[in-house]
């Protein structure tokens, strides 16, 4: 696989097209996804605890995720019947079914491309996770080590503010929707680049239609 490269696009490129085996068939990505999120995350193996235990959070919070138009995909580089077994042993022994498709990577040619193969940490995958926009495109990126669990909570959390992000035009602060500085539920405004920027903000302010804490950090209810 040295011949491999691995992807140098970023936040903001789309999604290098691949054609992947998987649980539920093969997939074409990111074309089969079109005018949908996406949520890629690796895994280091199969029929191993914490992945386990992962699999089975995002898997309760399935519909949270259908809710939000937003498909999950899992991956690693197991082989298909791995994959297979281990889907059926967590439906038998968890309160949760696993719904979505897990790439079976056996020569670990996607791993590579997306950067999921770090050699301090050996051969498997590290907790990669890709959120994907409904066009294709990479708005967010982690990278967790083999030995630490993910929140699935965390990814649900900066999905939605991705989401209120794209469409209303405005940031998200710290732990969105719930931080402590600017108050619950509250979306920033992009700085004013321009005086006369700055006075129109400072009148928004002035007339109630915004709340600030100075003219280079408006906030409001969305």
């Amino acid at each position: 696989m040295d011949d491999i490269k691995t992807t140098t696009a970023g936040l903001g490129d789309m999604f290098p097209e691949m054609t992947v085996k998987t649980t539920q068939g093969v997939k074409h990505l990111p074309e089969d996804y079109k005018g949908e999120w996406v949520v890629l995350f690796s895994h280091p193996g199969d029929f191993t605890p914490v992945c386990t235990t992962e699999f089975i959070g995002f898997s309760k919070k399935m519909k949270e995720f259908d809710a939000l138009n937003t498909k999950l995909i899992g991956l690693s580089v197991d082989q298909l019947q791995s994959h297979l077994k281990w889907v059926e042993w967590i439906n038998a022994n968890s309160d949760t079914t696993i719904k979505f498709p897990i790439i079976a990577d056996e020569l670990g040619i996607v791993a590579t491309k997306l950067g999921m193969l770090h050699k301090a940490k050996g051969t498997n995958t590290v907790r990669a996770v890709y959120i994907l926009d409904d066009k294709g495109v990479i708005r967010l990126t982690m990278f967790y080590p083999q030995e630490v669990g993910r929140s699935v909570n965390e990814v649900l959390r900066a999905l939605k503010a991705l989401q209120i992000s794209t469409k209303n035009g405005v940031a998200c602060a710290e732990n969105y929707p719930d931080n402590d500085y600017i108050g619950k539920n509250k979306v920033i405004i992009p700085p004013a680049s321009t005086e006369k920027e700055i006075e129109q903000r400072k009148e928004a302010v002035r007339k109630g239609e915004l709340e600030s804490k100075d003219w280079w950090l408006c906030y409001r209810n969305l």
